[in-house]
């Protein structure tokens, strides 16, 4: 079992940033890829962002590509979303996401995704 907790999130101006945490618990090893996922209201859940257990690969969505970096502490079990040049269309739920099975191999789909957090919510203003 991995519990995955959220925060960081708030309401910030178009060409602002903002920093989001997940910090996991629950597992005595951090050898799985970690995700970040977003939900707008009324829109499906999509994926931004995934780094390998080692933090020696990323994959980002190309709508965030550029201005947003993940990246984790394995000393502190704890994943990060910087995000950059904000715009109103990044707006929505942030949740990150535990895929315990693969090692090696990065996944978009959230349903390869075995554990879940909260979310936390990210609003930007124009």
């Amino acid at each position: 079992q991995v519990q995955l907790v959220e925060s960081g999130g708030g309401l910030v101006q178009a060409g602002g940033s903002l920093r989001l945490s997940c910090a996991a618990s629950g597992r005595t090893s951090s050898r799985y890829t970690m995700g970040w996922f977003r939900q707008a209201p009324g829109k499906e859940r999509e994926f931004v962002a995934a780094i390998r257990w080692d933090g020696g690969r990323t994959y980002y969505a190309d709508s965030v590509k550029g201005r947003f970096t993940i990246s984790r502490d394995n000393a502190k079990n704890t994943v990060y979303l910087q995000m950059n040049s904000l715009q109103p269309e990044d707006t929505a739920v942030y949740y990150c996401a535990a895929d315990v099975q693969r090692l090696w191999v990065l996944r978009r789909d959230g349903n390869e995704y075995d554990y879940w957090g909260q979310g936390t919510q990210v609003t930007v203003s124009s």
